[in-house]
């Protein structure tokens, strides 16, 4: 008979040993240039030039994204130190079953992006298309150019990077161009890209607008600082190192220098892309900048930049999550298959005039969960986690039926804030998240459900990569019959 219990064991979810960390500094630092290449930045900065200077709205991406850095590493942290992944991680503060709900809203958001992406970058090959073929149908570009991300995901983490390494130069030789060609025609035309501002706001209401600048960077990746584990978990450190930076050193470099420098880059190509065309949208201003044959390298470019960060950003973390629920009949390629189903069925092209709101909203929603997961391994647990009952449905993470109420609660608090509270997004989503979950867990959950970490702090115990464990889950392969008929797991 099936051990009950095994569906929390998919291959693809158990923790990954040291040898298969294969992420290093460079490496982490040109995946966050790759994946910084999306419409949202180019819409932020088109957005922003439209009541503050472009100086403005850089300094506010600038604070935003840092900040945003050091969320996606201060969480990343789980990964590096345990080799867990976002949605396994998430059975403590959730439950074995509560997981999966905020878990599928990260992989709905993530597949969402991929179509967006998609749906931009099939823009730009239908564009090569018609300026070398005069074929014209972007649709058959989309799907084309999902087909072949799609594969390119399934092949694995290794094909990732690789793709990665070639994609970061690409788009900074296509960013540096569009730069110098966007802001020349602007000028052309009497705007001045650091000094023109379409509808200019002062007072408050230039406060607010610099504020909703710094959330909307922050929103975008609050997708990515929840579930950044499933990412940092194959980025190389080294083992016995208790200093938290040393630790995760190519983490930081990668998500509060690569980050920044790129977004803030991006920003800036999209502000000058509206002050120059009146629209943010690159593509378009390629086409009213560039013809022939450097057009089409340049749109070829820009397939590149999607193709990137629609691997690394969106499918991995939904591919990881739809496997986690759906256990080992779900492998990865399966998960990385649906979220491409999904990020079609939504109709993509038809997201583009919200995505700043969007932006806001999702973003607090998800931040939440960033303050639960921060309140959760750093307050109460110390970064002490009980790796080998995170598999156990009978487990101490299994609560009440699988349910984490404290965590759920401070879910919706959290979420429900942010959203009320929708300019200071990120930030009110977070502390509302964070403050009502350690209060709950702590003198409520965690009283009732006693945690082994938490009644027996041992780093020896509960430590990953810092005492240099690597955690080693028992399958049933691993499991064989002894006397008596009893189960034993093998050493």
């Amino acid at each position: 008979m099936k051990k009950q219990g095994s569906y929390l064991k998919s291959p693809d979810l158990l923790p990954i040993a040291y040898k298969e960390k294969t992420i290093g500094t460079l490496g982490f630092s040109l995946m966050w240039v790759s994946m910084a290449v999306v419409l949202a930045a180019f819409a932020i900065g088109g957005a922003g030039v439209q009541s503050l200077s472009l100086g403005w709205v850089v300094l506010a991406t600038i604070i935003g994204s840092v900040a945003i850095g050091l969320f996606v590493t201060i969480i990343g942290d789980i990964g590096i130190e345990h080799g867990l992944s976002f949605p396994v991680y998430m059975r403590a503060p959730f439950g074995t079953i509560g997981t999966h709900i905020p878990s599928i809203v990260r992989g709905l958001a993530a597949s969402c992006w991929f179509g967006i992406n998609t749906y931009f970058g099939a823009t730009a090959m239908n564009g090569i298309l018609n300026a070398m073929f005069e074929f014209n149908n972007w649709l058959i570009c989309f799907f084309i150019f999902a087909i072949l991300q799609l594969v390119n995901t399934a092949l694995g983490i290794k094909a990732v990077e690789r793709f990665t390494d070639l994609a970061a130069p690409v788009i900074i030789i296509i960013s540096a161009w569009m730069y110098t060609t966007l802001s020349d025609q602007a000028l052309a035309q009497g705007r001045g890209v650091w000094n023109w501002i379409e509808s200019p706001v002062t007072g408050g209401a230039a406060i607010t607008a610099f504020i909703v600048v710094i959330m909307s960077n922050m929103g975008f990746w609050a997708t990515l600082a929840a579930d950044i584990p499933s990412i940092s978990r194959f980025i190389k450190a080294p083992k016995y190192e208790k200093n938290w930076v040393k630790r995760n050193k190519s983490a930081l470099v990668g998500s509060v220098v690569a980050l920044p420098l790129t977004q803030t880059f991006m920003v800036i190509i999209g502000g000058v892309s509206y002050i120059a065309v009146k629209n943010y949208d690159p593509v378009v201003a390629l086409q009213e900048a560039a013809s022939g044959f450097v057009l089409g390298i340049l749109l070829l470019m820009v397939v590149f930049a999607q193709w990137s960060t629609n691997i690394s950003a969106n499918l991995i973390p939904a591919a990881t999550i739809f496997s986690n629920v759906g256990g080992p009949k779900v492998p990865f390629w399966v998960g990385v298959m649906i979220a491409g189903i999904v990020g079609t069925l939504v109709q993509p092209w038809s997201l583009f005039n919200v995505i700043i709101p969007a932006l806001l909203v999702i973003g607090g929603i998800l931040s939440a969960i960033v303050g639960i997961l921060f309140a959760d391994y750093y307050l109460l647990r110390k970064r002490r986690v009980n790796v080998i009952e995170l598999y156990e449905e009978q487990g101490q993470y299994q609560y009440f039926h699988g349910l984490n109420i404290a965590g759920l609660l401070s879910w919706i608090i959290g979420g429900a804030s942010a959203y009320m509270l929708s300019t200071y997004s990120f930030v009110v989503g977070f502390l509302a998240g964070a403050a009502c979950y350690y209060v709950l867990a702590k003198y409520w959950w965690f009283q009732k459900y006693k945690q082994a970490e938490i009644e027996n702090p041992s780093d020896e115990a509960y430590l990953g990569i810092t005492v240099g464990r690597e955690w080693t889950i028992k399958t049933e392969a691993e499991i064989v019959p002894v006397q008596n008929d009893q189960p034993i797991s093998v050493d």
